[in-house]
């Protein structure tokens, strides 16, 4: 069986691409070194191998069931979370004083992103309990934090966020759950929730819902959410359990994908008895979502990432071993037949999925690093080859992350979706049975595209806002980044190439950002109906700079003369050039088309469909 990770790559984005070592000069992670990185890397690889990975099918094939009284799944998926917790890691990037590693975000990353490789369905509970501690450690209050938070970080207490109602769907100025203040400081919540993942289980004492709410009398729309903790088993102040809270779960949700996760319909308050506690302040409960939502952006971007990786290696492992046909110019049947990845357009489609998951797991990574870069860019300069390179402040990289987050989730979740396709058809027959795992992997990633806001909820995000806030801020700091790598590559005479190529993309996004902005100011209509395409352009363009960054390390790697890695870094390389060749030019067309305002979809009424 194909493993969970390329080992070699994985390091190469930490050490090489990244320069990850670096971070332990700054004082908050003074005390870690590459070897504490690597033994966290040692024990999350062999921990997603052991327990995580065994049970992948049969958690897909064997998905939870609810009786009207409880949910059941199978014993192996509390056995793994157990382990999970035991050795730290939902507290991984916390405070030593917290019971943490304080670890780099990019580092607690690159160790999850093991466990999503091995079994994203089983992952998804105690990384959304990550999310949902890290809401409440930021916004929570000192009480909240000693009823709630320890319990969330030594796993005790599972987490969720709840956000989707049956008739908002993604707009969520139409949610309806309401909040009502009671004499004690709390408040009384009565409404329903779906698509609710790891809404219910056995796996953990509690189950501690971050609900969005309105508050009777507040702002309408947007303005009036707020956030409220909703414990599935109320809490007493000392942090022991109470009796159960009114939250019901009212149905399981069957999906194509991630079966091994619950997904649930919740009604609250059915009994008018749900009691929750308000997280910060009243009717800023969205901006203090968008905490956890923006994390989870970045994530499900990785879940994405990971899962076309799991399919890139077995197919790359099964074009290996699988015989069939010759080569075009042998027409002789009595020769033995080539292992089908010696056909050229095999190879074709493994170099596209190379591209895909090792481009996507570098940009996640980066997004992962620029956290890091907020939350400690004032420490210390960075050094040429990490991000936001000079003297860099949090709030740069804060501006980059925003602009990058929509990527992040996106192009992930579209081309490394394609690249799990691409797994399939090289096991031909093979490939859509159930004996073979690439038809799960598809299945499973295929919930990418919708989970955290679809890909036309990030092309809004990114087009409508963050491309051109604060008079295109953001996007001028990626140009500049961008710019600093052009220059690195240009005196590098097989990169120099490439270098060109990338400046020119990045003139093709700025000359189309010109020819948007005064439409977005005057019919937004009109320039957002195809912000999709934006989206695929600019992401294209980004992972252009990202493989050039992989490229710049590669030649590095190749100069030092390292003969046992010389394979690795020639295939980094063909990976960048397959890049710039076959995916870079189609982003020519589709400025072409953004700058023409192209308004069929406008004109199709809906009667003539």
């Amino acid at each position: 069986m194909a493993g969970i990770i390329n080992r070699r790559d994985l390091e190469f984005q930490l050490f090489e691409v990244l320069d990850t070592e670096n971070l332990t000069s700054r004082p908050r992670y003074a005390d870690h070194s590459r070897e504490t990185f690597l033994a966290v890397l040692d024990t999350a690889e062999a921990m997603a191998t052991e327990k995580f990975a065994p049970h992948n099918h049969k958690a897909d094939e064997h998905e939870p069931t609810f009786d009207g009284q409880r949910v059941t799944m199978i014993p192996e998926v509390k056995e793994a979370l157990k382990a999970f917790c035991e050795a730290g890691f939902i507290a991984a990037a916390h405070d030593f004083e917290r019971g943490g590693m304080q670890l780099p975000v990019v580092m607690t990353q690159a160790a999850f992103s093991l466990f999503k490789s091995a079994n994203v369905g089983t992952a998804a509970y105690p990384f959304l309990t990550i999310g949902n501690a890290n809401v409440i450690h930021r916004f929570g209050t000192e009480a909240q934090h000693k009823k709630y938070l320890d319990a969330l970080l030594t796993g005790r207490f599972f987490g969720t966020m709840a956000l989707t109602e049956p008739q908002a769907g993604s707009s969520l100025s139409d949610i309806t759950t309401s909040a009502t203040p009671n004499a004690d400081g709390s408040f009384s919540l009565s409404g329903n929730k779906i698509f609710i993942s790891a809404g219910d289980h056995e796996l953990s004492e509690n189950i501690i819902h971050l609900v969005l709410a309105k508050i009777p009398g507040g702002p309408p729309g947007v303005k009036g959410i707020s956030l409220f903790i909703v414990p599935k088993f109320r809490v007493k102040d000392d942090g022991t359990l109470g009796p159960r809270n009114d939250v019901t779960l009212t149905g399981l949700i069957h999906k194509m994908g991630y079966r091994g996760t619950t997904s649930t319909m919740l009604a609250f308050g059915e009994r008018g008895a749900c009691i929750g506690e308000l997280v910060g302040e009243p009717h800023k409960g969205l901006s203090y979502m968008f905490h956890m939502m923006n994390e989870a952006r970045i994530g499900v971007g990785m879940g994405a990432v990971m899962l076309g990786y799991r399919g890139y290696l077995a197919s790359l492992d099964y074009a290996k071993e699988r015989p069939q046909g010759r080569a075009p110019t042998n027409k002789n049947p009595a020769e033995p037949q080539l292992p089908i990845i010696e056909h050229a357009d095999v190879r074709r489609m493994l170099l596209a999925q190379k591209a895909y998951v090792e481009g996507g797991y570098a940009l996640c990574l980066y997004c992962a690093r620029l956290v890091d870069e907020t939350r400690v860019g004032a420490d210390a300069p960075c050094v040429p080859g990490t991000p936001l390179r000079g003297q860099a402040t949090a709030q740069e990289a804060g501006l980059l992350l925003d602009l990058l987050t929509p990527i992040a989730k996106s192009w992930p979740s579209q081309w490394c979706l394609e690249a799990n396709s691409l797994a399939i058809q090289i096991h031909g027959g093979y490939g859509y049975t159930r004996e073979y795992p690439v038809e799960q992997f598809y299945r499973d990633n295929r919930l990418n595209p919708i989970h955290e806001g679809t890909h036309g909820i990030q092309a809004l995000d990114l087009l409508g806002r963050k491309a051109v806030m604060n008079n295109g801020a953001a996007m001028k700091l990626f140009v500049a980044e961008a710019h600093q790598t052009i220059a690195t590559a240009q005196a590098d005479a097989t990169l120099a190439g490439y270098a060109a190529e990338l400046g020119a993309a990045l003139g093709e996004v700025a000359t189309t950002l010109e020819a948007l902005a005064p439409v977005l100011a005057t019919n937004p209509t009109l320039a957002l109906a195809n912000a999709v395409l934006f989206l695929e352009a600019f992401g294209h363009t980004v992972l252009a700079w990202i493989w050039l960054r992989q490229a710049l390390a590669a030649q590095r790697g190749l100069q030092q003369g390292i003969v046992v890695d010389a394979d690795f870094y020639r295939g980094k390389l063909a990976a960048c050039r397959w890049f710039y060749r076959w995916e870079l030019p189609k982003t020519r067309q589709w400025h072409e088309l953004l700058r023409s305002l192209d308004d069929t979809t406008l004109n199709m009424k809906p009667e003539s469909f």
